[in-house]
């Protein structure tokens, strides 16, 4: 139960921290009927204003513009279609950095904007490119001659997941800005990182009904962003609780089964402690707390085996997975303590009940016919 806790956990965090690494807690943007995070989205005017009032929110760490914009990522002998993820360079990169398999972030600048951006590895094998090779990004807009930017590929990153993978390239945000054809100041939208996940809707439910945004504008989470995928994690939740559910029903059974034995093989001790004036209650207190010994030997074993499993797993990841199937290459590990504590207390106490029903046999049983039977 602890191993398969752990596990489950360990996978949805995992999973959880990507898609939040890629676009945030919350998400503003102009409301539009197609949420996909393939669609471009519509321009809205940037306010500072509104960033530095969200900023004092104590639920806030960061806020952050972004910009996508389609482009061409052509190298001598090849040519990608790409969306641009223009954002914010400084401390927004690092939500990245978990992605890096090779090469290093772009560095920021103050005067104008980066020319290094981060592939997928993905475009990288369709290209044959990699860090420090320099390509050409051809920005299109209706009615207009295409603009090209020549940028040099300083990483490369993989997410696991096949739609980001399969879509993205990031890139400094005043570089992708200027080429989406948007007046001066506008943006794609806001992403934004709290500091407690579970506060997201309530957070953007507040947000949205307040007077700091305008009417058009939407406030959106990571599940209305991904729900496919936060569906997925929650099948998962099922699939581990009817794990759980089962794991737990056959422990009782055992459980049952070995005190009802240590009661029958021992009913000419019964027979002999009747005839000396034991009572039914303190029989079955003596096999109580014999079967109560058994169960706690048996928590203190499985929780010290499944700890040193968790332990070996985290350190060696010796729990391979396909990535193309579960986004993540390794057995995700996260040990909760309550959910410890939880099932070593819930273990006790449901055993314990359960334990009383074996014992029940001891007030059916004579003391003439308990001292003769074999």
């Amino acid at each position: 139960m602890i191993i398969t806790l752990a596990l489950a956990t360990g996978f949805q965090k995992a999973i959880e921290n990507k898609i939040v690494g890629f676009w945030g807690h919350m998400r503003i943007q102009e409301k539009q009927v197609d949420k996909a995070v393939g669609v471009r989205e519509i321009p809205l005017l940037r306010n500072e204003i509104l960033e530095k009032k969200i900023k004092q929110d104590p639920r806030v760490i960061s806020i952050h513009p972004f910009v996508n914009q389609y482009a061409l990522l052509k190298t001598q002998s090849s040519l990608e279609g790409v969306l641009i993820k223009g954002i914010d360079t400084g401390s927004h990169w690092n939500s990245y950095k978990q992605f890096l398999i090779n090469g290093k972030l772009p560095k920021p600048q103050r005067t104008s904007f980066s020319r290094e951006i981060i592939l997928s590895a993905y475009h990288a094998n369709r290209l044959h490119i990699q860090t420090g090779d320099s390509v050409v990004l051809y920005f299109t807009q209706p009615g207009q001659a295409p603009r090209a930017r020549k940028v040099i590929i300083a990483g490369i990153y993989q997410t696991g997941i096949e739609e980001y993978d399969r879509l993205f390239a990031l890139a400094d945000l005043n570089l992708v800005a200027p080429m989406t054809g948007w007046e001066t100041g506008q943006v794609g939208g806001y992403e934004i990182f709290l500091k407690d996940p579970s506060q997201a809707v309530q957070t953007a439910n507040q947000l949205f009904d307040s007077d700091l945004l305008p009417a058009t504008w939407d406030v959106l989470t990571t599940k209305d962003l991904a729900p496919q995928l936060f569906d997925w994690l929650n099948m998962q939740v099922v699939t581990r609780n009817v794990l759980l559910a089962f794991m737990t029903i056959v422990a009782l059974v055992n459980l049952l089964t070995c005190l009802l034995v240590l009661v029958l093989e021992r009913i000419p001790m019964i027979g002999i402690l009747k005839a000396m004036g034991s009572t039914d209650q303190q029989i079955q207190q003596i096999f109580l707390q014999f079967g109560v010994l058994l169960t706690l030997g048996g928590i203190a074993a499985g929780t010290i085996i499944a700890l040193v499993l968790l332990w070996i797993q985290n350190l060696t990841s010796f729990i391979r997975l396909d990535q193309a199937a579960y986004y993540i290459d390794t057995v995700a590990i996260e040990i909760v303590p309550t959910h410890v504590i939880g099932v070593m207390g819930g273990t006790l106490l449901i055993s314990t009940v359960v334990l009383l029903l074996p014992t029940l046999l001891v007030k059916k049983i004579s003391p003439l016919r308990a001292i003769r039977f074999n």
